[in-house]
């Protein structure tokens, strides 16, 4: 018997779909609900009041239950919108105008972020795209020659979207380290489902979101900042939250907060970050260790049945570089993808890659059986 099955319960969608897409977005917990609840009733009880009873600290407070999931201190991670504004908050604090002005960055990458790195190209920078030979993985050695002394910061994902390759983010950040660059490392696709600890591998800065694997629904995006670099850096993107003394309303130059407070700008989500806690919360609660024991066991699974349904597959085979995600590669997968949400399988569809079909800890292997099945079906009918 599989002990997460119990946790299904927490989760009303899994009652009437087949929700193989928790890499896109996480089921809802029952308990977001009530959250969101919480926050209304909260701002209509206390008003004015509930800034000075909780929701001024949230960015730290709610940072918290993630600093535990990917191994940050307390209050060494804060929360924004989403990764574009961590990005961008990162990005301001560097000098792009010097001799030392490359920003490395690998074709596997989220296009978000893409799109934040070459808007600093107005601003200096020197944005250098290490391709992916297939399109799926990229081979760490390639990434460590493009990061020399000219480099300021190495973007990389921890795991890929479109193939759930697992780069080996230890190698890139003693090479960075070692030629006097920084490491952002982008942890969306891994932090819930891949164990990782931003502390041991020493990278400087982090940033994910509540969306995907842990179940936290849109709107809250988080930010891990290394502590040593807290008083060196000083963001351009700012706002009055991280002033040292914001209620004091002085206008003129910033005077930075000395914490994690620094790295926020504007008004923080409150009602999206009283919905994340419930996530993050429970993926706590159960612990990435045992959701990635079942993660590698189901997607293998996965791997078999796709091989026993002929069905090729754009994800690494090998378990230690693999994360959450299965891409099938079965053609007219766009069209096959949307007879399957009209099914009620829940997957989704990458260009130049496949269907994504990810399980998580609350799915069943029945479940994993029907989607291939369902997929061999539809793609069969098509021939």
């Amino acid at each position: 018997m599989d002990p997460l099955l119990a946790w299904r319960k927490e989760f009303p969608i899994l009652g009437h779909t087949t929700y193989m897409i928790s890499h896109s977005l996480g089921a809802m917990p029952e308990r977001a609900a009530a959250r969101v609840r919480e926050f209304t009733d909260t701002w209509a009880a206390r008003g004015i009041r509930a800034w000075e009873e909780g929701w001024w600290e949230m960015p730290v407070t709610v940072g918290n239950l993630i600093g535990r999931i990917i191994g940050a201190g307390e209050g060494e991670v804060v929360m924004h919108q989403n990764v574009s504004i961590c990005q961008t908050v990162v990005t301001s604090c560097l000098d792009w105008s010097g001799r030392r002005n490359k920003l490395v960055t690998e074709g596997l990458n989220f296009p978000s972020n893409d799109y934040v790195y070459h808007g600093l190209s107005r601003i200096g920078a020197r944005v250098v795209t290490v391709p992916s030979p297939d399109g799926f993985t990229l081979p760490v050695e390639l990434l460590l020659d493009a990061i020399d002394e000219e480099t300021l910061l190495v973007s990389v994902s921890h795991v890929a979207f479109r193939s759930s390759y697992i780069q080996d983010l230890a190698a890139i950040v003693q090479r960075a380290h070692a030629v006097g660059a920084m490491v952002i490392a982008d942890l969306y696709q891994s932090a819930g489902t891949v164990p990782v600890n931003v502390r041991e591998l020493h990278v400087d800065f982090a940033t994910g979101g509540s969306v995907k694997w842990l179940c936290g629904g849109p709107g809250a995006g988080y930010l891990y900042v290394r502590r040593d670099l807290w008083d060196k850096l000083e963001p351009a993107a700012t706002g009055w939250m991280a002033h040292e003394q914001p209620f004091a309303f002085k206008g003129g130059p910033i005077r930075y907060a000395g914490d994690a407070f620094r790295f926020l700008n504007g008004t923080p989500n409150v009602p999206a970050l009283y919905s994340a806690r419930s996530g993050y919360e429970i993926i706590n609660e159960i612990g990435v260790p045992a959701i990635r024991e079942k993660s590698m066991r189901q997607t293998a699974r996965l791997l078999a049945l796709a091989d026993d349904a002929g069905i090729p597959v754009n994800t690494c085979r090998d378990p230690e570089r693999r994360g959450g995600v299965v891409t099938l590669n079965v053609p007219d997968a766009k069209e096959i993808t949307r007879e399957l949400i009209r099914r009620e399988v829940l997957v989704d569809y990458r260009p130049n890659a496949g269907i994504r079909v990810a399980p998580h800890f609350y799915t069943t292997d029945e479940e994993l059986d029907r989607t291939v099945q369902e997929i061999r079906e539809l793609s069969l009918a098509r021939r």
